[in-house]
């Protein structure tokens, strides 16, 4: 799993596509779809951890974003 933290947001889905592709189209035996199955878990693992990260991001700069415009309507 630590190289998947390495891989950004979009090629973590682009696998992550790939691996449920492979799944639904029943290519895969019980022991390779058990396989991909793990990796898809925590590709997605993975996605939400950048996803939080991002929304946190997003709602720090909202925040110092609404004290500028706070102090230049003073």
């Amino acid at each position: 799993m630590g190289q998947m933290k390495n891989m950004s947001f979009e090629e973590a889905m682009k696998r992550l596509q790939e691996i449920v592709q492979k799944l639904e189209a029943g290519e895969a035996g019980l022991d390779e779809s058990i396989k991909l199955f793990e990796e898809g878990a925590a590709l997605s693992s993975v996605c939400y951890g950048k996803l939080q990260k991002a929304e946190q991001k997003i709602t720090e700069l909202s925040k110092i974003d609404g004290k500028t415009e706070t102090t230049d309507e003073q």
